[in-house]
């Protein structure tokens, strides 16, 4: 069949810090395409609806596929998966990916017939399955998809192997667009799959199913060799969980003698115990790292389920100096917090080095703190569901709550742009310019326009069309933390 795949478009912080490329999208076009299916993918973080309509009419798919992991697309998709019924009558539409898993059958509903079909779970192993009954028949038999004819009694696949299949990265348009920071450009990698830890703001451990899947050592150092752009960004939800799997990807990153510039993301427990692994790392181009500290204090490590101390975050952020990375931080602001609060987080991110970025609490299905916070939702509007907006009651009125957050937002953005650090700024901008790589360079100088009190109080104001489920306003114990799957293939 002739298959389209649609990345929607970017989110708020996407305009400022990174534009990935869409790696679950490519994997689902490498396994259709071993399948016989003629692909063409689409990212809406770069290309326009207008290219999408272009793309429509010129290429006259049968199977449009789009790819939903966050809930701040699911209008935007509803609203093209509508477009697409109403210029190919005929076409097979669905969608699938992390965050519409959870609520598949509400999102398939709010459709109105142009969704056929939504595939919760990893796509990779159980898209060509749901083609091909899409083709022959025997949809409600495909394993995680879900129709109007309800769910599918068999629960989502999980793959055998992260080795294969490899990204189809030939079918994605205009790569110099993919940055994180100042990569620029830069190509995303998965090594492993699932996290062994349960923090009450992640969906991680529930998606995978307490699944932790490794890509063999030879598979991903090939595969990185084969990456062009120098920037790669792990995206795996820890890197190097277990130490022998990351040394052993390095062993053979050496002896390919491939030389890149890393990001990665990881815990400061990982950090402390092997310190080493990331020392190795750094020689190999290891620059930037990203520490999920997420609270200050002991109070806060345990609200999230974080299984840290604060002590363990202060050692590693002294540990990761020393190997010289460049490290960003996130912190989680509560909606309780107070101006008092605020001013505190302020000065606690100019005495120290690191980049400090803000998230906010937010609860997501498929998340803790969904079941146990969902039920104060002061709205259900999926694009304010993006870390960036308040959706629970705060302690500040709404507007004084964003005005103190990007208050704080612009503090630590002038810690980087100040007299010191504007020239080494715009040392990277210089450098990345003489390269045609603009990505860096707009990001900072949208950052006004992005981070604004007003637009963001303002988007709580809109138009709702499609808004979240209502929360089940039953009491929740632990057999409540419910998993996608509930079972494990063999592997």
């Amino acid at each position: 069949m002739r298959t389209l795949l649609v990345h929607p478009s970017g989110l708020m912080y996407s305009e400022i810090f990174l534009r990935l490329e869409p790696l679950g999208l490519e994997r689902v076009a490498a396994a259709l395409r071993r399948a016989g299916h003629e692909v063409r993918l689409l990212d809406l973080q770069i290309f326009t609806h207008r290219d999408l309509r272009r793309e429509l009419l010129a290429f006259e798919p049968q199977a449009v596929g789009f790819g939903l992991n966050y809930l701040p697309n699911v209008p935007e998709v509803l609203d093209l998966a509508k477009r697409v019924k109403s210029l190919l009558p005929r076409c097979f539409v669905f969608a699938g990916g992390h965050s519409v898993s959870f609520i598949a059958a509400h999102v398939l509903a709010q459709s109105e017939g142009a969704l056929d079909a939504i595939l919760r779970g990893e796509g990779e192993a159980a898209a060509p399955l749901l083609l091909a009954a899409a083709r022959d028949g025997g949809l409600s038999e495909v394993p995680g998809a879900v129709t109007a004819e309800g769910s599918c009694a068999k629960p989502p696949l999980l793959l055998d192997s992260l080795d294969e299949p490899r990204p189809a990265r030939d079918l994605t348009r205009r790569r110099d667009k993919y940055f994180i920071g100042v990569m620029d450009p830069a190509a995303s990698v998965e090594f492993t799959r699932g996290c062994p830890w349960d923090c009450s703001f992640c969906s991680a451990w529930t998606f995978y199913g307490r699944s932790y899947r490794k890509m063999s050592p030879e598979a991903a150092a090939e595969e990185v060799a084969s990456i062009r752009e120098p920037g790669v960004f792990i995206v795996d939800d820890v890197a190097f969980i277990r130490p022998e799997h990351g040394d052993a990807i390095a062993a053979e990153l050496e002896k390919r003698k491939v030389r890149k510039e890393y990001y990665l993301e990881t815990r400061a427990d990982v950090l402390l115990r092997h310190p080493e692994v990331f020392e190795r790392w750094r020689r190999l181009g290891l620059n930037y790292m990203f520490l999920g500290m997420e609270a200050l204090d002991e109070q806060g490590l345990d609200l999230y389920r974080k299984r840290t101390s604060p002590d363990q975050n202060v050692k590693a952020l002294e540990v990761a100096r020393d190997m010289g990375l460049t490290v960003a931080i996130n912190l989680i602001v509560d909606p309780a917090w107070d101006t008092a609060r605020f001013r505190l987080v302020r000065r606690w991110a100019l005495s120290v080095p690191e980049i400090v970025n803000l998230t906010v609490m937010t609860p997501y299905p498929g998340t803790e703190i969904w079941h146990t916070e969902s039920r104060k939702l002061t709205s259900r509007d999926y694009r304010l569901f993006d870390i960036q907006h308040a959706v629970v009651p705060t302690t500040l009125p709404l507007h004084e709550f964003y005005r103190e957050l990007v208050r704080t937002q612009a503090v630590m953005n002038r810690k980087h742009l100040g007299v010191a650090g504007a020239a080494k700024t715009l040392r990277i901008i210089g450098r990345n310019l003489l390269r045609g790589q603009t990505n860096f360079a707009t990001a900072v100088w949208k950052f006004r326009s992005v981070y604004d009190a007003d637009r963001q109080h303002g988007d709580h104001f809109r138009e709702v069309r499609y808004e979240l489920p209502v929360p089940d306003r039953r009491a929740v114990g632990p057999a409540d933390r419910r998993e996608l799957y509930v079972h494990r293939r063999p592997r």
